[in-house]
């Protein structure tokens, strides 16, 4: 795997879990708000974050990756134990929390920046990335799917305020839980 070169952004994201017994998984689908919130319910996800990654700018802002030309997508990282929690777990997901047939798109989001992405840590990740797109394309018929399977590259972090932002209450104020196994619809807003 390449190392990136000069260019921090481009490295792999060396990135370890707090714990042993947990693996990295990171997806891109759209506004990370929602998608963070959904993966946090998930039984087995011990953590989850937001951030910037698959860019080229190192240290990029929410700001810096709003403008669209970093190359960053929103993504989520999740820290998961994939004894409770296998991978497949995580894809399936995945692929119900956007539609992966719009080209840098959900919904009213539209920048590189909401692109369909997972970016894998080892080749069994992308090896199960692979095989659940060939089966997801199967079901979505002549609709292409424009998801990229691509390594993790460096993970950056988000804002704070960013973190758990619906959990928290979003810019309304109107906490959702993360309680696993929660099945309350997702209101995604700022």
């Amino acid at each position: 795997m390449s190392t990136g070169g000069s260019n921090p952004a481009q490295s792999p994201d060396v990135d370890v879990p707090d714990k042993a017994e947990l693996e990295l998984a990171q997806f891109a689908a759209g506004c990370f708000w929602g998608v963070e919130l959904a993966f946090q319910r998930v039984e087995g996800v011990a953590k989850t974050e937001v951030g910037y990654s698959q860019g080229t700018l190192d240290m990029p802002t929410y700001k810096d990756v709003c403008r669209g030309d970093t190359g960053h997508t929103e993504v989520v990282r999740v820290h998961f134990d994939p004894s409770l929690c296998p991978y497949t777990t995580l894809l399936a997901l995945f692929w119900s929390r956007h539609d992966p047939t719009t080209l840098n798109r959900q919904g009213n989001d539209v920048g590189t920046q909401y692109r369909s992405g997972i970016y894998y840590y080892n080749e069994n990740q992308a090896k199960l990335a692979r095989e659940s797109l060939e089966a997801k394309q199967v079901e979505f018929g002549d609709k292409k799917i424009v998801t990229e399977i691509l390594p993790a590259k460096k993970f950056y972090r988000a804002e704070e305020y960013h973190q758990q932002y619906l959990e928290k209450g979003g810019g309304r104020g109107q906490k959702q839980s993360a309680a696993k196994g929660c099945n309350d619809p997702i209101r995604c807003y700022g």
